[in-house]
């Protein structure tokens, strides 16, 4: 399969898919290496598509919903409880970014929607193969939370203000 008709495939899969598709994923279908799809990606990309990298794979950005940007606090324990509250009221949890003095902005795409994205992410913690980027701004960071409305992204706030975490 020629390269541009694979990306149109690509765009057209990711359009599709409900779960994020990992390079692997997406190599083995096409039967071609992971490196082939990553430049695959950065092609489509240069060309005005917006496809977000999270730590399962690759997402196509939809803009359809309202979304804001949280600036929270807390320590390891409570980043479960947090993230479950953002979902449990009806958001996504699009990224998770910090200010840091000397690098500044430090962006991780997580598009976690549900508590098993949820659960998912916090093995890997847990596991040791991921950091929290809080650690490096005394546990400061701020998150990009969509819903459905600013009806759901107020109640969302509320609920963090109420257990604490709102800054």
């Amino acid at each position: 399969m020629k390269g541009d008709l694979r990306r149109k495939e690509i765009i057209k899969l990711l359009e599709e898919s409900q779960e994020p598709l990992s390079g692997t994923a997406l190599a083995s279908h096409f039967k071609v290496s992971r490196q082939v799809i990553v430049q695959d990606i950065t092609l489509l990309r240069a060309a005005g598509n917006k496809i977000l990298s999270t730590y399962r794979g690759y997402v196509l950005e939809k803009e359809d919903s309202p979304s804001r940007i949280i600036k929270v606090r807390h320590d390891d324990n409570q980043i479960a409880d947090e993230l479950y509250t953002i979902v449990d009221a009806g958001g996504k949890v699009l990224d998770v970014f910090v200010n840091h003095e000397i690098y500044g902005e430090l962006r991780v795409e997580l598009m976690l929607a549900s508590r098993k994205d949820v659960d998912t992410f916090t093995a890997q913690l847990k596991a040791g193969k991921i950091s929290p980027l809080k650690h490096l701004t005394d546990d400061y960071h701020y998150h990009t939370v969509a819903g459905d409305s600013e009806e759901t992204l107020d109640y969302i706030e509320e609920q963090l203000k109420k257990k604490g975490y709102l800054m």
